[in-house]
């Protein structure tokens, strides 16, 4: 570890973490995580391919993700975003919205057992790390609730979790990320101190927006060079190589 700019950095080809001075990573009274590419990933895309599937079940017309901007964005802003570029029109798609989450829902419930979650590097000994420091855990994620549920249990992650933000009725991710903090506050008091986890510069920006610090870890289609640019007040390649820069990862 050296100190450059009166800022902690460990930096190797595979792990770099930047600090900002005077902010405690662990120290936080609560946390909202985000889930894909911050805890986990979903390689066979069971969540993803919903979209189109559903669309069509719904309103029959032909989909796709092609041109939609997905990370870091919210299921409720891809709908309406995949809709759009599929020009079906407002007036067929507003009646039918909340038809075509529910067929989501569904199939993600129908097809759970299918996914291949794989967790990202040191998200198991953070948690537990954080939950023996006495930390409230959440999550703030765009997933829709039921979806990004269903990610936690099939990941086995779920004894970590008290609470969530999601998108079912707020596209717009500082919104559900405000959700998510006032529910912690509901559970760990006003005054508490609440950090955000995410993997995207929308992660970013939703917790400033909030006024809450963020730790942005670069395990998810965003480079570490490309989340500093945010300036967030923690910035790691993963949350195993912030665990090590402390010595607390655990065995």
């Amino acid at each position: 570890m050296q100190t450059i700019s009166e800022t902690r950095k460990i930096e190797t080809q595979a792990a770099r973490v930047h600090t900002e001075p005077g902010f405690a990573w662990d120290g936080q009274d609560a946390y909202l995580f985000d889930i894909d590419g911050t805890l986990l990933r979903d390689p066979d895309r069971i969540h993803m391919n919903s979209f189109a599937s559903s669309i069509e079940r719904v309103t029959g017309f032909a989909a796709t993700l092609d041109g939609v901007m997905v990370h870091g964005s919210t299921d409720t802003a891809i709908l309406s975003e995949a809709c759009r570029r599929a020009g079906i029109p407002a007036e067929v798609l507003e009646p039918q919205v909340e038809a075509i989450l529910e067929a989501m829902r569904q199939t993600v419930q129908e097809r759970r057992h299918e996914m291949m979650l794989r967790l990202m590097p040191g998200v198991e000994d953070a948690l537990r790390h954080l939950a023996r420091k006495g930390a409230l855990l959440g999550v703030a994620t765009g997933n829709l609730e039921m979806i990004g549920w269903i990610k936690i249990e099939e990941a086995g992650l779920r004894e970590w979790f008290r609470f969530g933000g999601f998108s079912d009725c707020f596209p717009i991710r500082s919104e559900l990320v405000a959700d998510a903090a006032r529910k912690a506050r509901e559970l760990a008091g006003t005054n508490a101190r609440i950090c955000v986890v995410g993997d995207t510069p929308r992660d970013i920006e939703a917790a400033h927006a909030n006024q809450l610090p963020v730790i942005a870890v670069a395990t998810g289609n965003y480079s570490f060079d490309a989340l500093l640019e945010g300036r967030p007040e923690v910035c790691a390649s993963s949350l195993a190589d912030l665990l090590a820069l402390e010595g607390t990862a655990q065995s």
